[in-house]
C-alpha cells in the first residue's frame, strides 16, 4: 500500500483526494445525503436540480471573481453589475431582432465596459481594488435608483425567457450555460499563457512585472471578465425571475466571494482554481436551503455566511503564510 502511494499515479490520486476542490465536493455530497434523510423531499431530483440551477447564478458571478482574486484583487461591484444587467436589458428592445440576442449582447458589452473601467482605476490610477470597485458599486446603485426608482421592469426577451425557463433534456438551460462557461474558464485559467500570467501576478506582482508580464493589460482583462460574467449572471437571474429591480443582485456579492474562498482560492491571490469555486457555489445554495427548511431568519443567514467567510479568510491567510 505504501509503495502504491509512493508511485507517480498514487501521488496524483492522493493529491486530488486531499485537494480543496475535492473536499468541497465531498462536503456537498455529505450534506445532500444527510439532508435527504433529515428532511423529506430534500434529496428529490427536482429539488437538487433546482439547487444547482440557483448555484449557476452564483457560479457565473464567482467565475469572474475567481480570476480577479487569483490575480491579487477583489471585485465589490459584481452585485451592482448584476443589477445593471437585470434592469437595463428589459429597457432595450429591437423589433428587427425577434430572437432577443442583440439586447443581450449590448448589455454584456456594457457590463464588460464597467469591468474595464474598474481595471483602469486599479491598473493605471493605482486605486486599491477594494476602494475602486466599492466606489463603482456605489455609483451604479445611485444611477439605478435614478433610472428605475422603486419599480420593477419586466423582461419580454425571448432569449432571456428561454434561458431562465427552458429544460433541454430535463436540464435547466442556465445550468447548461454554467457548464459551458466553466469549461471555458478552466481552460483559460489552466491551459493558456493568460492563465499563467494571472497566477504570477497574484503570487508576486513585482516579480511578474520584472519578468515581462503585461500587468496593466492583464489587470484590465480580469476585471473585464468579471464584468462580463456578472452581466451574464444578471441575464440569467432576470430570466429566472421574469423581472429586474434595484437590489436584485445584492445577494451575489457575499456569495461570490464565499464560493471562491470555499473552493480553496487564496484571498491574497496567486493560488486557487475555479474547479473549487463550482462546488463552493452549490454548497452555498445548499446551506441556504437548509436554513430555509428550519425557518431561520435572514439575520441568522447573514451571521452564518459572515462567520463562514471570516473563518475561511483566516485559514487562507495561514496557507499563504506557509507558502
Amino acid at each position: 500500500m505504501t509503495g502504491w502511494k509512493d508511485s507517480a499515479g498514487g501521488r496524483r490520486v492522493m493529491a486530488i483526494l486531499s485537494s480543496r476542490p475535492f473536499l468541497t465536493v465531498a462536503i456537498v455530497a455529505a450534506v445532500w445525503i444527510a439532508a435527504s434523510f433529515a428532511s423529506r423531499g430534500f434529496g428529490a431530483y427536482g429539488h437538487l436540480r433546482y439547487l444547482v440551477e440557483l448555484g449557476a447564478v452564483i457560479g457565473l458571478v464567482a467565475a469572474g471573481q475567481t480570476f480577479v482574486v487569483i490575480a491579487g484583487g477583489i471585485d465589490l461591484s459584481v452585485a451592482a453589475i448584476v443589477t445593471v444587467s437585470a434592469i437595463s436589458l428589459p429597457l432595450l428592445s429591437w423589433q428587427a431582432d425577434p430572437t432577443g440576442l442583440a439586447p443581450v449582447l449590448a448589455v454584456l458589452a456594457l457590463t464588460t465596459i464597467i469591468g474595464l473601467v474598474n481595471g483602469l482605476g486599479v491598473a493605471l490610477l493605482r486605486v486599491h481594488p477594494m476602494i475602486m470597485t466599492l466606489a463603482m458599486a456605489t455609483f451604479l446603485q445611485g444611477l439605478l435608483i435614478i433610472i428605475a426608482g422603486g419599480s420593477a421592469v419586466t423582461a419580454e426577451n425571448p432569449l432571456v425567457h428561454w434561458l431562465g425557463n427552458a429544460r433541454p433534456a430535463g436540464i435547466p438551460a442556465g445550468v447548461l450555460l454554467w457548464v459551458a462557461v466553466s469549461m471555458i474558464v478552466l481552460t483559460v485559467m489552466h491551459a493558456t499563457p493568460f492563465g499563467a500570467r494571472i497566477f504570477a501576478m497574484g503570487a508576486n506582482p513585482l516579480a511578474a512585472a520584472l519578468s515581462g508580464v503585461p500587468v496593466t493589460s492583464t489587470t484590465l482583462a480580469v476585471y473585464g471578465i468579471s464584468g462580463f460574467t456578472s452581466g451574464l449572471a444578471g441575464v440569467l437571474v432576470l430570466g429566472m425571475n421574469g423581472q429586474g429591480y434595484v437590489g436584485i443582485g445584492d445577494p451575489y456579492l457575499l456569495a461570490s466571494i464565499a464560493a471562491v474562498v470555499l473552493g480553496g482560492t487564496s484571498i491574497l491571490g496567486g493560488l486557487g482554481t475555479y474547479a473549487g469555486t463550482i462546488p463552493g457555489a452549490i454548497l452555498l445554495v445548499t446551506i441556504t436551503a437548509l436554513i430555509t427548511v428550519v425557518n431561520a431568519s435572514p439575520g441568522w443567514r447573514s451571521i452564518l455566511f459572515g462567520s463562514l467567510i471570516l473563518g475561511l479568510l483566516l485559514l487562507s491567510g495561514r496557507e499563504q503564510a506557509r507558502r
